[in-house]
């Protein structure tokens, strides 16, 4: 199982000694939840921010783009830093353009599915990506509770994954927390995105390799 803690519900005073505490804790990426206000409700952080952590850590940045019309971002985060960029299936008019233009840049693609986006926008796109991200929440903010019906979805994409053997990760984002993680990970999921269930703990190296020792 992949750890990717989510830094939306990180200690900003205090941004790298959380991420060093994550990182000896065992997790394997950095999520990094980009919002503007217009995709989602919420304004986060943009590429500044990744490029002032990027020395921080040698720990992957996995970015998680909630913007709309992402390809006038792309160069942007790629040279700030991120490692993996996950676009909005709905984002993009042109959504194999966009893939391209993240590949042109030498990341890894990743196209994250709302609850009730169906898995079949990917049709024409899945052998282009590197990562399926399902989010068992609306994207916007942190601390909200899972989506029961995302883990059909998570087991649907399994099986087109391993039927067709393609080198995919498929990574869940949204109210994943140590008491459903393994009902998550039991549908499918590689790769688990956690945000106020690790940073919300009072020692998050501990609580970090809580997750790790599922």
């Amino acid at each position: 199982m992949l750890l990717s803690p989510s830094v939306l519900s990180a200690n900003f005073a205090n941004l790298e000694k959380d991420i060093k505490n994550i990182e000896e804790g065992g997790a394997d990426y950095i999520h990094l939840d980009v919002m503007d206000g217009n995709y989602v409700p919420n304004i986060s952080f943009g590429a500044p921010i990744i490029k002032a952590i990027r020395p921080v850590t040698k720990l992957p940045f996995d970015v998680h783009l909630m913007v709309q019309a992402p390809e006038r971002y792309i160069e942007d985060f790629a040279k700030a830093g991120a490692d993996i960029i996950t676009i909005h299936a709905e984002a993009s008019v042109h959504l194999h353009r966009t893939v391209q233009i993240i590949k042109s840049y030498g990341k890894k693609v990743g196209i994250a599915l709302n609850p009730a986006t169906p898995i079949e926008v990917l049709d024409y796109i899945i052998e282009d990506i590197d990562l399926i991200l399902v989010m068992s929440v609306n994207p916007g903010f942190g601390g909200q509770s899972f989506i029961d019906s995302a883990l059909e979805k998570i087991k649907n994409l399994r099986a087109i994954i391993d039927e067709r053997k393609l080198d995919i990760l498929l990574e869940v984002d949204g109210g994943v927390k140590l008491d459903n993680a393994k009902t998550v990970l039991e549908a499918g999921a590689d790769m688990l995105v956690v945000g106020s269930d690790i940073f919300n703990h009072e020692d998050l190296v501990a609580r970090t390799r809580e997750f790790k020792n599922l």
